[in-house]
């Protein structure tokens, strides 16, 4: 039974990764719900306290960079707040307007549709916050892996 358990955390972990490309998926769920599986399949006795609060300060950093990372690239291309919402919407919405590609498309005109409509910017500035949306998504999904990766490999040292 062990190995079947194993199994399926390491699937809740993989689910938490394509989570990073579909923002519809809530990651970090899936990540404390392997944590807290684990927990209760095998023991707690491994998950020392420290173990919680560090993983919960890994949750906040990844809050942040996805936020961060999103609004430093649409800023640093001189985007406005109208285009750093509508990346966000468009990285929701996208996926499923046009699966697989809509991921990298939905930002990207999600910004460039508000700088249009919301404050009559140019094409051209309106395709440079597109541009840096594109850019703060790439680099948020990096950023975001990598805390993840932390997070799991932190879980590992302790139970292995």
């Amino acid at each position: 039974m062990d190995t079947i358990y194993w199994i399926i955390i390491i699937g809740l972990f993989i689910i938490a990764f394509i989570g990073l490309i579909y923002p519809i998926i809530p990651s970090v769920l899936f990540l404390i719900a392997g944590f807290v599986l684990y927990g209760y399949l095998f023991s707690f006795t491994r998950l020392p306290f420290s173990f919680w609060v560090i993983q919960g300060l890994l949750v906040a950093v990844l809050f942040g960079a996805d936020y961060l990372s999103n609004m430093i690239g649409v800023k640093k291309f001189g985007g406005s707040k109208a285009a750093i919402w509508g990346s966000t919407i468009g990285l929701l919405v996208g996926p499923f307007v046009l699966p697989v590609i809509g991921i990298i498309l939905g930002p990207f005109l999600g910004a460039i549709i508000a700088e249009l409509i919301v404050h009559k910017k140019s094409l051209s500035h309106a395709f440079k916050s597109g541009i840096g949306s594109l850019i703060g998504f790439i680099s948020g999904v990096a950023a975001k892996a990598l805390i993840q990766i932390c997070m799991i490999v932190y879980f590992i040292y302790l139970v292995v």
